[in-house]
């Protein structure tokens, strides 16, 4: 009995350190959605938190940011892992309107993880999603499935930096923005306009959460002027 008490604190604290650091990337998260600059401060306050208790977690600033994007990645990358499409450019077309979707959900992380101050954490941050993307590559080249103009690893990061410019110009909210993200990833592998159209109406459960959005946008539209 003294044993199993004795052991219960260690575990209590375990757990309360877990939920505390939870906490506080959930507070990071809403507090630089309203404010990218947000300080220490700011974002301990927002955790119910004192400065002090913050840097019990975290060493800085950006030793937090980091944190977010880890927590980011890990979505991220368990995304790339499940794409299974032996065809190159419907798993480029899954990966990419997966990716984006999530990316929605996570746009405070996104950003910063596109935000050239941290390109380094988020390289090593998304290194398996960054091997998936190059081994599509790899495999939709030696298909001729994918353009072959350009070297598989240079074709694998104009994908990347082309994906990373839709993120940061482009409205997540639209309800075509999925099915803009597709299309501009498709095109720099190579597929022709006619091509993609062919791909997404073979494969419409790719951006159809898109289509149901924009259809219930318009009915709740319609019942609000009603």
């Amino acid at each position: 009995m003294t044993e199993t008490t004795a052991s219960h604190p260690p575990r209590r604290q375990r757990r309360d350190a877990a939920e505390n650091r939870a906490g506080i990337l959930a507070a990071a998260s809403h507090t630089l959605a309203a404010d990218p600059h947000a300080s220490v401060d700011q974002i301990a306050r927002a955790a119910g938190l004192s400065r002090r208790a913050l840097y019990g977690h975290f060493d800085d600033r950006s030793a937090l940011v980091n944190a977010l994007i880890a927590s980011g990645a890990q979505r991220f990358n368990a995304i790339a892992a499940a794409v299974r499409d032996t065809d190159s450019r419907l798993a480029l077309a899954r990966l990419t309107a997966a990716l984006w979707r999530e990316a929605a959900h996570v746009q405070v992380a996104a950003a910063i993880a596109l935000d050239e101050a941290h390109v380094e954490a988020t390289a090593t941050a998304l290194a398996p999603l960054r091997r998936t993307l190059a081994d599509i590559v790899r495999r939709g080249q030696d298909a001729d499935e994918l353009r072959q103009d350009i070297a598989p690893p240079t074709l694998a990061r104009m994908i990347e930096e082309t994906a990373r410019m839709v993120v940061a110009r482009t409205d997540g909210s639209s309800p075509a923005a999925t099915d803009l993200a597709v299309r501009t990833v498709l095109s720099i592998a190579g597929l022709a306009w006619r091509e993609i159209d062919a791909l997404l109406a073979a494969h419409p459960d790719l951006v159809a959460a898109d289509t149901l959005s924009s259809a219930e946008a318009t009915t709740s539209a319609g019942e609000v002027h009603a």
